[in-house]
C-alpha cells in the first residue's frame, strides 16, 4: 500500500504532524493500491473495507458517489468490480475532529465570499489549523468566529473549511468549503490538479535560466523528521513538480514565480534548495544564513536588516484558480505581496541599483 498526499500548498494532517503547518497540507486522506494479478473479482468498496481497516464502508461509498475512487485514473462507483491488476486510488476526508474548535474573533482578510466559499489572505505567522501547540489562535478558530451564524458550518465537520493548507511563515491565498458539496468538488480539483497556482519567491542567488521546471521526489529527511528532502532516484518519497519563472535579478537574489504542478510538503521550499537557491531567510532549509555576497562589514548589516524587514520565510501564494463548485465558472484571485516581502524585494532593487 502507497498512500499518498495532494495539495497541501504541500502533507500530511496537523494534528498528527510536530510541525506549525506544513505547505501543501490536505484535510483528505489519499490511498493508493494495486490490484493483484491473481485478484478475484471483488466489489471495490469491499475491497477498499478490507485493506482500510480504520475506515467504514459507508465512508467509502460515500467517496465512490463523489467520484473520489479511481480504477486507472477514472472515477468508478461502489458497485465496481476490480479486476487483476487495477491501480486503485482514493481520496476521503478526515474523520470528524475530536478536539472541539473554539471560535475567536481574529480578523480575517477576506478576498471574496459566496454562500458556497470564501477566499482568504492569510497573513505569515498565522497558523492554519489546529495541532501540536497551536490549539487557539488558528485561522480555523478565525473562520469558526467568522462563520459562526452559518446554519450549516461546524468547524469540526471535515466535510466543510480547508480545502488546502499553506505554512504558518507563509502569507497569501486559501480557499475555504462552506458547504460539503463545494468541499467535495474543489477537493477534486486540487486531486486532478486542474487548480493554478502560484507563488512568488525571493531566493538566495542568480538562477541562469528564466524559467524551468525543478522535478524530484519529495520525502521526509531520515536524519531531521521536521526536514523534508529530494530523492532524485524517485524509489523514496512521492512524485513532486514545480516551474519557475525569474521574475528580477537583484544582486545576489532572484524574485522568482513558483507554480505548483504537485502539492507536496514543503515543496517549493524543499525544490528551490534543491536546486541551490534557497527560499531567502527560510530557517528550516539554511536560507537564514548569508548565502551568497561578500564578506564586508557593512554587506552583513544589509543582510541583518533585510532579515529583520522580513522575518520568515520570504514566500507568497500570490494567485489561486479554479471552476466555481457551483456556477462552473472559472474564478481568479491574486494577492499583492505583503508589506514584509515588498519592502524586502525594494531593499534589494535598491542594492543592485547601487552596487550593480
Amino acid at each position: 500500500m502507497d498512500d499518498w498526499g495532494i495539495p497541501d500548498d504541500e502533507q500530511t494532517d496537523a494534528f498528527f504532524e510536530p510541525e506549525d503547518e506544513f505547505e501543501g497540507s490536505q484535510a483528505y486522506e489519499h490511498f493508493r493500491f494495486v490490484a493483484d494479478k491473481n485478484q478475484t473479482l471483488i466489489r471495490i468498496d469491499k475491497f477498499l473495507t478490507d485493506r482500510l481497516p480504520h475506515t467504514s464502508r459507508n465512508r467509502i461509498q460515500q467517496a465512490a458517489e463523489a467520484g473520489c475512487i479511481l480504477i486507472d485514473g477514472q472515477p468508478v462507483k461502489s458497485n465496481y468490480r476490480v479486476k487483476p491488476s487495477d491501480v486503485i486510488s482514493i481520496v476521503m476526508s478526515y474523520p470528524r475532529h475530536e478536539t472541539e474548535i473554539v471560535p475567536e474573533n481574529i480578523p480575517l482578510d477576506i478576498i471574496y465570499e459566496d454562500e458556497d466559499l470564501l477566499i482568504v489572505n492569510k497573513p505569515a505567522g498565522l497558523v492554519v489549523h489546529p495541532g501540536h501547540g497551536n490549539y487557539t489562535g488558528t485561522l480555523v478558530n478565525a473562520l469558526a468566529f467568522h462563520l459562526k451564524d452559518h446554519p450549516h458550518y461546524n468547524p469540526s465537520d471535515p466535510r466543510l473549511g480547508l480545502v488546502h493548507r499553506i505554512d504558518k511563515d507563509t502569507s497569501g491565498l486559501l480557499v475555504i468549503a462552506k458547504k460539503p458539496e463545494a468541499k467535495t468538488d474543489l477537493g477534486r480539483q486540487f486531486f486532478n490538479k486542474t487548480t493554478q497556482r502560484k507563488y512568488v519567491a525571493l531566493t538566495w542567488g542568480i538562477l541562469k535560466d528564466d524559467e524551468g521546471r525543478i522535478e524530484g521526489n519529495i520525502g521526509r529527511d531520515v536524519r531531521d523528521r521536521l526536514k523534508m528532502c529530494v530523492f532524485p532516484d524517485g524509489e523514496q518519497g512521492k512524485p513532486a513538480v514545480t516551474h519557475y519563472r525569474v521574475l528580477e535579478r537583484l544582486g545576489y537574489v532572484s524574485l522568482v514565480e513558483c507554480q505548483l504542478e504537485t502539492g507536496r510538503t514543503h515543496q517549493i521550499r524543499v525544490h528551490m534548495k534543491y536546486l541551490g537557491y534557497p527560499v531567502f531567510n527560510d530557517a528550516r532549509y539554511g536560507g537564514d544564513q548569508i548565502l551568497k555576497g561578500q564578506h564586508f562589514s557593512r554587506y552583513k548589516q544589509f543582510i541583518q536588516n533585510c532579515f529583520s524587514v522580513c522575518p520568515r520565510q520570504a514566500l507568497h501564494a500570490q494567485t489561486l484558480g479554479f471552476i466555481h463548485p457551483s456556477t462552473g465558472k472559472e474564478m481568479f484571485f491574486e494577492a499583492e505581496l505583503p508589506d514584509d516581502m515588498r519592502q524586502l524585494t525594494e531593499k534589494w532593487r535598491i542594492y543592485s541599483s547601487t552596487y550593480g
